[in-house]
């Protein structure tokens, strides 16, 4: 992947310079260096593009895993309270039950 960015990196620097002479109806390799100059720094351009989108996606991911980890804790959290709170009632009223009944 690093050499396929590399070069359409380097190709869209040199087409950005070839491109503006035409526009100014200049030879197309007036002053190479500028060609060389746009190939660097359209190759740095795409190559910080892709490390860019991979740190993005990692950011997204590790968003998302909080987030479902927050709402199963919101939602099936609560049921869980609720029924272990539930749980707790009823065998304290099944205790005050037995203990009426052994009146």
């Amino acid at each position: 992947m690093p050499l396929s960015s590399t070069m359409i990196g380097a190709l869209l620097g040199l087409g950005t310079q070839m491109y503006s002479n035409a526009l100014r109806k200049l030879p197309y390799m007036r002053h190479p260096w500028e060609h060389v100059v746009g190939m660097g720094l359209g190759a740095v351009f795409v190559n910080q593009l892709v490390k860019w989108d991979a740190q993005l996606q990692e950011d997204l991911d590790k968003m998302l895993e909080k987030a479902k980890a927050a709402n199963e804790r919101r939602y099936f959290g609560c049921v869980l309270l609720l029924r272990s709170h539930n749980a707790a009632r009823l065998s304290s009223l099944k205790l005050v039950e037995e203990r009426d009944e052994g009146k």
